[in-house]
């Protein structure tokens, strides 16, 4: 196992050697180090999605003063809970820099650098980079066959990924490009096509716990939620409505514990009464922007869930 920062750390066979200091197997393993993407420059939004376009036609202004105080918030729940929090180097012509998750996303092995399908986002890589080489975070391997963006990258288990795509953000290319990796490391990937309506699949699904994931039946492909199942899984179904609203924009800490936005009302009602612990900050200003708090959050080390898959 080494930590030691390569460019390029996956064997072209597969069998490529897990982390011993960072990596993830999964979204639900208790939560030690995460990335969160810096708020110094998210002062405007730009046309990201459907819904920013139609706020920027309407003349839309972020609160940046009630964003900022809601982002330390957030800050706040990662120390009360244990977790360290790293950022990359903030950079001034990156005002989307905040939502951390998509311009890369961790695995056992190491980080991957993904494609940002929109210009003015491609340029999130860097700082990424710069962070990798200063904390000796291998990389895993770098999207070049399409694009793939991390909010629809999800480690559903070890040995199990989730790969979403719309061809707007993310598209089949670049999905593909990753899949063939994970299944040469041995691992079992779903592909998940979905309406670009969504942005990113982690509109539609989150996983909750290590038994449990948020899904929105009314909109996801059965045949993901049935391969869902197929993993051990139980469907806490969400309602369009409340997934529209970034519902299921939520961050898994571990231990029955979950971060999600005060509009997950729907979902925390759910979780709570299932015993799960949750930690619901108000990020409207923030979401105002386009994103939540999955968003903003790249696990960086969880505790392992592996049984033999590449150990």
């Amino acid at each position: 196992m080494t930590d030691v920062f390569t460019m390029r750390s996956r064997l072209p066979t597969g069998g490529t050697d897990v982390l011993s200091k960072w990596g993830v197997d999964s979204e639900t393993g208790t939560l030690r180090d995460v990335l969160v993407g810096p708020i110094d420059h998210f002062t405007r939004i730009l046309p990201t999605n459907s819904i920013n376009r139609r706020k920027l036609r309407e003349g839309f202004q972020l609160d940046r003063e009630a964003a900022v105080s809601q982002y330390a918030e957030v800050m706040e729940i990662f120390a009360e809970t244990g977790v360290t929090v790293h950022h990359p180097p903030a950079d001034p012509d990156l005002p989307l820099q905040i939502w951390g998750r998509d311009g890369s996303f961790m695995t056992p092995w190491g980080m991957i650098i993904g494609q940002m399908a929109q210009w003015w986002r491609r340029g999130e890589y860097g700082p990424v980079l710069d962070f990798c080489f200063e904390n000796d975070l291998p990389l895993y391997d770098k999207v070049t066959a399409g694009c793939l963006e991390g909010g629809d990258f999800m480690l559903i288990k070890p040995g199990a990924a989730l790969i979403g795509y719309s061809g707007e953000r993310s598209n089949e290319a670049g999905a593909q490009q990753v899949r063939r990796w994970f299944e040469q490391e041995g691992w079992d990937v779903c592909l998940y096509e979905f309406d670009a309506f969504f942005v990113h699949a982690d509109v539609t699904i989150a996983m909750i716990t290590d038994t449990l994931a948020g899904v929105c039946t009314d909109v996801c492909d059965p045949a993901v939620v049935d391969w869902l199942t197929a993993q051990g899984l139980e469907i806490l179904d969400v309602p369009y409505r409340h997934a529209d609203a970034l519902g299921l924009n939520v961050m898994a800490l571990g231990q029955d514990r979950a971060l999600m936005p005060k509009q997950s009302g729907y979902l925390a009602d759910q979780c709570r009464a299932l015993g799960i612990t949750v930690y619901d900050p108000d990020v409207s200003a923030i979401t105002a922007g386009g994103g939540g708090i999955h968003c903003m959050c790249q696990p960086l080390r969880r505790d392992p869930l592996s049984q033999g898959v590449n150990r």
